[in-house]
């Protein structure tokens, strides 16, 4: 099992480092699987216990210069690591002016992600800062538990507003209550709403538009031939949405979120090469 990649492209570097920072913000321990084409980072805290989830997937391509890896077998060609993402995270924050950055799986007294930082120097020299974060290896039996999430079937599925406007509103509402309500439909709109025995907040949004889903692959959601104006909401826990908000530190290019009534908010984020599923389970 080996795994080696490096970077040099500044911007590729810095946007790598911004797509940790927010997964750090998402997940205390993630899992990253390692595949020749891609990597993932996985959140899989089971949403039957109420956790939230997340799928974060990035192509290898768009970021490393170099990129070598050899999984557990030749049939099972990928690496699963868990990891604290904050300790990549802090890694990376090292090497925003670096002249390369080289990630490397080692095994000294326990599997590590070798982060070594080439900084530049004035002298012909060049300084190398090192960070070894620990790494659990995951068992090739218990890939199974990290799946990609299936899509539920959605009743309604929206285009998220700004979500700059949308951060500030959740965070003002945080102060009132530990859960928000959102609800949407196929007409564009979108409430936030807050309800506690003092006090009713609501922030609408409108003509937000509707993803084309069911007719551009033929999946037939709930969504279709339901009534357009009527409401599909879900009651989540406020802090887990806050954080989705707050970390976000790669601008998506498109973001969405799809509701099963009563059940669960499932948030797309995708930005050119990167592509961020968020999964919050409704609240009774």
């Amino acid at each position: 099992m080996r795994f080696r990649a490096k970077v040099v492209d500044l911007a590729c570097l810095n946007h790598f480092s911004r797509i940790v920072n927010t997964i750090a913000r998402l997940a205390k321990t993630c899992i990253l699987r390692l595949t020749v084409c891609k990597l993932y980072f996985i959140l899989s805290d089971k949403v039957a216990n109420g956790g939230a989830s997340m799928w974060c997937e990035l192509s290898q391509e768009n970021f490393f210069d170099e990129f070598q890896m050899e999984g557990v077998a030749a049939e099972h060609n990928e690496i699963y690591l868990e990891l604290v993402p904050e300790n990549l995270s802090r890694a990376l924050k090292t090497a925003q002016s670096a002249k390369a950055v080289k990630i490397k799986l080692t095994n000294k007294h326990c599997p590590c992600l070798r982060v070594a930082v080439e900084l530049p120097s004035l002298s012909s020299s060049s300084r190398i800062v090192t960070h070894d974060i620990p790494v659990g290896v995951i068992p090739r039996r218990m890939w199974n538990d990290f799946r990609e999430p299936s899509v539920p079937d959605f009743d309604v599925s929206i285009y998220l507003p700004v979500l700059k406007t949308m951060k500030s509103v959740v965070e003002r509402m945080k102060n009132l209550s530990n859960f928000i309500v959102i609800e949407a439909n196929l007409s564009g709109e979108m409430n936030l709403k807050i309800e506690t025995e003092l006090v009713s907040v609501t922030t609408h949004f409108k003509d937000l538009g509707n993803p084309p889903w069911a007719s551009e692959d033929g999946c037939r959601s709930s969504a279709q031939g339901r009534d357009l104006e009527s409401m599909a909401e879900a009651r989540i826990d406020i802090k887990k949405l806050q954080q989705l908000l707050a970390g976000q530190q790669v601008n998506p290019t498109k973001a969405l979120c799809n509701i099963v009534h009563k059940r669960i908010v499932h948030f797309i984020l995708l930005h050119e090469e990167v592509s961020l599923q968020y999964f919050i389970p409704a609240i009774a």
